[in-house]
């Protein structure tokens, strides 16, 4: 954008570009045509890797629409909220579009497969967590979130995106998960914490140690840990459901989604329902007839 006003000359790099000199009136020169030319840059020109020297070019679609959505956010703030300008110059300003990819998720058997080979320190613990993922389809923020007296009998409190709390039911596998992990949890009360799920230090579970232990215990099921995730046990859960006779609306309500839209990610089907559906239509068995 400097460069483009003829405020920074050509040999200054993209990093060394100093912004605490941007003031409102740069900001309302911006238009349309400039915020496109940006774009292109990012996705030809911008380094992926800034500081790698075996980077690629040009950043990706999802990369360049978070950007895009920051500057929507950004001048959306300066026009309704700080009224600094009178007329938001990027509100037809369109986002990269991207590639849809279903989700990728565990079949049953991958999950029961996962659950059973959980072994060493922290057991009941780990199973309760994986537990809660597969049946329940919780966040991972969700789950380490969770204080003890959020578990009421067979019902979960769960403080969701944007604070918005909502309440799920436990199967007997997640009660039963729990009650174990309760009789270990802390045995001797030797912690004050509130928190549901105890790190080694006896204090609330951290994001980075939920990840490692599903990682960990995915490759000790012979699973791809590479590929699957505590984000993937979610999709996974969400499938189950669906391929069980969940309908998508109460699902929606059990994912804590806002929008219908989001839930219906998960309403792909798998090559066996395509076989059976192909296998379905009255003309399947109909052939050629010889002709005399």
């Amino acid at each position: 954008m400097k460069l483009q006003k003829h405020l920074i000359t050509e040999d200054i790099s993209f990093d060394e570009i100093d912004v605490r000199d941007v003031d409102l009136e740069l900001i309302r020169s911006v238009t349309l045509t400039d915020i496109y030319d940006y774009m292109s840059y990012l996705s030809r020109e911008r380094a992926t890797h800034q500081n790698s020297r075996n980077t690629d070019y040009g950043l990706a679609a999802t990369s360049r629409a978070r950007k895009v959505a920051t500057i929507r956010s950004f001048y959306r703030y300066l026009t309704t909220k700080a009224h600094l300008l009178e007329e938001n110059p990027v509100q037809d300003l369109d986002s990269p579009k991207l590639k849809k990819t279903l989700p990728r998720y565990l079949n049953l058997e991958e999950s029961v497969n996962l659950l059973e080979s959980v072994d060493g320190e922290h057991q009941e613990r780990d199973y309760c967590i994986l537990t809660l993922f597969l049946n329940c389809g919780i966040r991972i923020s969700e789950l380490i979130g969770l204080n003890l007296s959020d578990v009421r009998d067979d019902q979960l409190r769960v403080l969701g995106k944007g604070n918005k709390e909502r309440i799920l039911f436990l199967n007997e596998a997640c009660q039963d998960a729990i009650s174990d992990y309760m009789l270990v949890r802390d045995p001797n009360r030797t912690t004050t914490s509130n928190a549901l799920f105890l790190s080694n230090r006896r204090t609330r579970i951290s994001r980075s140690t939920v990840n490692w232990l599903v990682k960990k215990h995915l490759s000790a099921a012979g699973l791809d840990s590479t590929q699957y995730s505590a984000h993937k046990l979610r999709h996974t859960a969400a499938t189950l459901m669906l391929q069980n006779g969940v309908d998508v609306r109460t699902l929606q309500e059990v994912l804590g989604h806002d929008h219908l839209n989001t839930t219906q990610i998960y309403t792909h089907v798998g090559n066996e329902d395509l076989r059976i559906a192909a296998k379905a239509s009255p003309l399947a068995e109909v052939k050629k007839s010889e002709k005399k």
